[in-house]
Order: C-alpha cells, then structure tokens, then sequence
C-alpha cells in the first residue's frame, strides 16, 4: 500500500548559517555601533537577542527574522517569546524554533484529514505523520488538501512509496 511521512522539519544548518548572517549585519549597522546587543544560540533551536532598550531589541529582532526568511526558513516554525525588560532598560528574548510535529499539531491534522473523508489511515509516529491508502492518487489528494490548509506550521511530506 501507498504511503508518505507528513513532517516538520528545519535544517539545523540553516538556523545557524542565519545566525551568523545577523551576526555580521549587527556588526557593521550604523544603530548598534556602540551598543550592547547581542545574539547568542545556546542550543540549535533557541536564539537570544538581547540589547540596551526595547528599541534596540525590536530593530534586532527585525534583522534575525529578516536572516531566517532569507534562508528559507518557514517564520510559522518561529515561535516569539514576549521580550523580558529590566528595570535598568536592558532588553532580551527568545526565539525558539519548533522542529516536528507535537501532540496538538498532529491531533488537529489527522482529525482534519478524517474530516474530509479520504479512504486513508493516518497514525502519529515519533513526531511525524504516516499516512497509508490504497491508491496513489488518493494520497496525493491527501498532500493537495494539506498544502491548501493553514495548520499554523510548515507541513513537509516525505517517503513517498507506493
């Protein structure tokens, strides 16, 4: 029988090759010369930005998100954290990226799926979607529907097999 994975997948190399674009951009734009801001990557799906006011937080951010779309990074995979303020001014959020797919997501996708009545099975398994029927072009009505829906999350679909 025919099946294919639905998933959520970011390359990890990616993220970063953006990070060091911001990075770069920091380093030589005119409005942060002088200033304490800074973008850190702790682990491979969480950014820290951090700056001197709220001002200065809301210009790096811009640049960050503006890296992540030049890389094809999907923004919907971009979850933005709600900026802590100090009380001496300082600024600092985070940026998390989502990587597959969580109980909810995969809950809301397959119950949708049922919904439009196709003549397939759909089971989570380790944070992506199976997906088997009995017909290729079924799937593929499957993969249109998908694609035509917003989920609030980069959908991608892989292990096509007949």
């Amino acid at each position: 029988m025919p099946t294919f994975d639905i998933v959520s997948e970011i390359e990890r190399m990616e993220i970063e090759n953006a990070v060091n674009q911001a990075r770069k951009e920091l380093a030589t734009r005119f409005d942060f010369k002088g200033s304490k801001a800074a973008i850190e990557q702790p682990k491979p799906e969480t950014i820290i930005l951090t700056a001197e006011d709220n001002n200065k937080l809301k210009g790096l951010r811009e640049i960050m998100i503006g890296k992540l779309a030049k890389r094809n990074i999907d923004l919907r995979n971009v979850d933005q954290k709600t900026p802590d303020i100090s009380p001496l001014g300082h600024a600092r959020q985070e940026l998390l990226i989502t990587q597959g797919l969580d109980g909810p997501k995969a809950k809301e996708i397959i119950t949708a799926i049922k919904g439009e009545k196709f003549k397939v099975q759909s089971s989570l398994l380790d944070r992506q979607i199976r997906v088997t029927g009995p017909k290729r072009d079924e799937l593929q009505d499957v993969i249109s529907f998908l694609r035509a829906g917003d989920f609030g999350i980069a959908l991608g679909f892989k292990n096509f097999r007949d």
